[in-house]
């Protein structure tokens, strides 16, 4: 009886050891998309449609937004007449797909249903990142620059409603990139990669406020926002997140990550940043508190492979990992903890 019990505290001892690893881990690979073997090109930015199941991807030189089923990657569909995608943006409520096209410096609205483009909304050329506001249901959207010989570049406002451009934010700079707006006020936040800063934008009145120096790191390009604790985190492809405090615009620290990032991700729930690299990693930190953060290492994926989405809402990151020496392109799929 006394060596049954034994054995039974030793199971129960491993078995306990072993959830604690498994639960311990930050992202855990759960499936793995393989794509047509024609798609060679980088991958920009993913859009997701949660009603629909659907996941948009974007591989740049492949001249078409991918539609996939995002419980297995069944290819749904394949919208030609995009020149070269960018980023997405889906509407639930009128199922309408959003994409910049760089190309051809316009934003095509897409119909859910038909996959037929219904309209595009022209900008300057070179339109890439784009983000959505719900609440106005207004698209911001970066466009201009330096790869059209512009010495400045613009943030175009548009109703996605109408497909109409409002406006034009002139930003003094020839190269900007992903944004993070802010909820609880009228701010947007901005990457300006060519001045290595963050301009701070009035949603409401479209003006420039002010701009913060990035000194701890070089071409920041990526962002995220940990908006309940006033800290934005800024992808630099030197290879650092720097940490700013929104209410005082002063940079707190910089966190050692691996060259190359495009995407930068923050989940409140695990208080995981989630940062994609070209040099072929996905680098992962936690945020202990506002002040501090301890890294949880590295996940090995592909060299080039610098996009990815998080969805909170399913547990998942969709990693874009893009043909090299051989390997097909594929996307793989993450539990989050």
């Amino acid at each position: 009886m006394k060596k049954a019990y034994m054995m039974f505290l030793v199971v129960l001892v491993l078995f306990t050891m072993g959830a604690t690893r498994d639960k311990g881990k930050p992202l855990t690979l759960v499936q793995t998309f393989k794509l047509p073997a024609e798609i060679k090109s980088r991958f920009d930015h993913f859009g997701i449609d949660l009603k629909g199941h659907r996941l948009f991807a974007t591989p740049e030189d492949y001249h078409a937004l991918l539609v996939l089923d995002y419980r297995n990657g069944k290819i749904l569909q394949t919208v030609r007449g995009i020149e070269k995608p960018h980023a997405v943006v889906y509407r639930e409520d009128i199922d309408r797909i959003y994409v910049t096209d760089g190309e051809a410096g316009v934003v095509r609205i897409i119909d859910g249903n038909t996959y037929k483009i219904l309209k595009s909304v022209q900008l300057q050329l070179d339109a890439d990142a784009m983000s959505y506001d719900p609440a106005t249901k207004l698209l911001y959207v970066v466009s201009g620059g330096k790869d059209v010989k512009m010495t400045y570049s613009t943030l175009s406002v548009v109703d996605s409603t109408a497909g109409e451009k409002l406006a034009d934010i002139k930003v003094e700079g020839d190269t900007l990139e992903v944004m993070a707006l802010e909820k609880s006020s009228k701010k947007l936040y901005l990457n300006n990669r060519a001045k290595n800063e963050v301009p701070v934008i009035d949603r409401e009145k479209r003006t420039i406020l002010e701009s913060w120096p990035v000194t701890l790191a070089k071409v920041n390009v990526s962002m995220a926002y940990d908006e309940a604790n006033h800290r934005l985190f800024v992808g630099c492809r030197s290879g650092h997140i720097v940490v700013f405090d929104t209410q005082t615009g002063k940079e707190l620290q910089a966190l050692k990550i691996a060259e190359g990032i495009d995407d930068l991700h923050f989940d409140p729930r695990s208080k995981l940043l989630i940062a994609a690299c070209a040099a072929g990693s996905v680098d992962i930190y936690h945020e202990v508190d506002p002040d501090h953060y301890q890294s949880l290492g590295q996940l090995p994926s592909r060299t080039g492979a610098r996009n990815g989405r998080l969805v909170p809402e399913l547990r998942r990151y969709f990693l874009a990992v893009p043909e090299h020496d051989g390997a097909p392109a594929e996307i793989r799929v993450y539990k989050v903890q």
